[in-house]
């Protein structure tokens, strides 16, 4: 899906997300394009890293969204595989993520590799 379709009313709209699979999206979609402010913007605090590297070389290839499910008024899970490759190597992340909406803003918890 293009840019245009998919993300950039939420990283460069200010649109706010509707739900934990658009915000996966987004999320996933910030680390092809390499925005830190994105990605810090919507985690979660307790869990927020105080920076963020992108590994160089990396290549995004792309993203499977498998499940997406409410867990409570509040909150839900996403299960993914994004795949990369990195110096001729393909890789895949298999995770299933946890968010939370608070103040009408979803944010990324965290989440368990599979």
């Amino acid at each position: 899906m293009p840019y245009t379709r998919c993300c950039a009313r939420f990283l460069d709209g200010g649109e706010p997300v509707p739900d934990a699979e658009h915000l996966m999206r987004s999320r996933y979609t910030a680390f092809v394009r390499q925005r830190a402010d994105w990605l810090l913007a919507t985690w979660h605090p307790a869990h927020r890293p105080p920076s963020l590297d992108f590994e160089p070389g990396l290549t995004w290839l792309g993203l499977q969204v498998r499940a997406h499910r409410v867990t409570g008024p509040y909150t839900a899970e996403v299960e993914f595989v994004a795949r990369s490759r990195l110096g001729g190597r393909a890789t895949r992340l298999h995770e299933r993520s946890r968010f939370v909406c608070e103040a009408g803003r979803w944010l990324y918890l965290d989440g368990d590799i599979a």
